[in-house]
């Protein structure tokens, strides 16, 4: 059984991927937060901004097998275009997708003819047989994972700065400013003010790069 927050189709909005379509598979909860605001303050990831309890989103639900996951997120992909030519992208997400994407779904999207990509927070092993993995660490969490497509690191983070993750290999070193859940989206001032702290890092380390949600910017899905 795989539960699933929400399924929908649009185009990647950060990271090495930004702009290309894909359908985005939310899976329903995470090990670092329940999800419930009552807990956040005690929680490994106290900053989250993301809803992913439960499966009553758009394209959500309950989905008994493999075969029936990928069918539903094949759905979701223009039929016009399954083809060789423009290879499908499914982004899977949470919460944390690891908890739940296993080897008989990540065949059954394959056989579908989709690049698989995750977002992930490095707590849980990576399976064989993922196209992009994309890692993003939490707090006090510890990692697993040794090396991965792209390091998307929300920042600040006192317990999870830059050179912490630096052993980590991978192609991409990302930092993205941290999106206060408590503060509202349109606060100019206190964004403005972090993605300059964001810019001076990346500028005096040149390994990192600065990663906007322009999904957010232009308020698409």
């Amino acid at each position: 059984m795989y539960s699933v927050k929400e399924m929908f189709y649009t185009l990647q909005g950060e990271g090495a991927n930004v702009g290309r379509p894909a359908v985005f598979c939310r899976f329903s909860g995470c090990n670092l937060w329940s999800g419930l605001e009552r807990d956040r303050a005690a929680s490994v990831c106290n900053f989250c901004d993301t809803d992913f309890r439960g499966t009553d989103g758009e394209g959500g639900g309950k989905f008994k097998t493999a075969q029936a996951l990928a069918e539903a997120i094949l759905e979701k992909w223009p039929s016009d275009y399954q083809n060789e030519h423009c290879t499908p992208l499914v982004v899977c997400t949470g919460g944390e997708p690891l908890l739940q994407l296993d080897k008989d779904a990540i065949v059954a999207l394959h056989d579908a003819g989709f690049e698989i990509a995750i977002e992930t927070n490095g707590t849980q092993p990576i399976p064989e047989g993922i196209d992009w993995s994309v890692v993003s660490p939490k707090g006090t969490a510890e990692i697993v994972i040794t090396e991965c497509d792209e390091l998307k690191l929300v920042y600040p983070q006192p317990d999870a700065m830059p050179e912490r993750f630096e052993s980590i290999k991978a192609s991409h070193f990302y930092l993205s400013p941290m999106a206060d859940p408590h503060r509202q989206a349109n606060d100019l001032l206190y964004r403005d003010s972090l993605t300059r702290e964001v810019i001076d890092y990346c500028l005096k380390h040149p390994k990192w790069r600065l990663n906007l949600q322009t999904h957010k910017i232009i308020n698409i899905p």
